[in-house]
């Protein structure tokens, strides 16, 4: 399976990979040397840590890469009436008796804490393509399901002040 990624996305993520190689890596990799220096590395807790902290950008360099290889680059176009991916979403949650605004986001950027909505979610996914004033059902799974109404859409676009989420 492939993401559907932007150009800003691979962009940022080549320039994450390039950081954590050029930079951190040397400065981890100097961490680990020092901390093994403090002698025996079976009750060493600065060298477990120096190498578990090496590891997870190791593990973090190898995800981005192999990210960047298998996406699939997509273009951020949308009617202009309808929802598209970056387009701020007014909805009004039936089931929840609120209203709430969202922005539809690639998988890499999203964050539900601050209204960054992937459009590969089950919210994403339904409203995308729909207009003001549409009902759309929203299939969470089998047993829920729900209905939301698109109050207002706010174009937006593929810029760098959303960040790419960690792990």
């Amino acid at each position: 399976m492939y993401d559907e990624l932007t150009e800003v996305d691979i962009r940022k993520m080549k320039e994450e990979v390039a950081y954590r190689i050029q930079v951190l890596r040397p400065k981890l990799i100097e961490d680990v040397q020092t901390a093994r220096a403090f002698g025996d590395l079976s009750e060493n807790f600065e060298y477990k840590c120096a190498k578990q902290e090496k590891n997870r950008n190791e593990s973090r360099i190898r995800y981005l890469e192999r990210m960047i290889r298998t996406a699939k680059v997509i273009s951020v176009q949308s009617d202009e009436a309808e929802a598209g991916l970056f387009d701020k979403v007014t909805l009004f949650n039936e089931m929840a008796n609120r209203e709430m605004t969202i922005q539809i986001v690639t998988t890499l950027r999203q964050n539900a804490l601050q209204g960054l909505i992937s459009k590969e979610s089950p919210v994403g996914k339904a409203i995308l393509g729909h207009r003001v004033g549409d009902r759309v059902l929203v299939t969470v799974s089998d047993e829920l399901r729900y209905y939301v109404v698109i109050r207002a859409i706010e174009k937006g676009q593929d810029d760098d002040s959303l960040a790419i989420s960690s792990y």
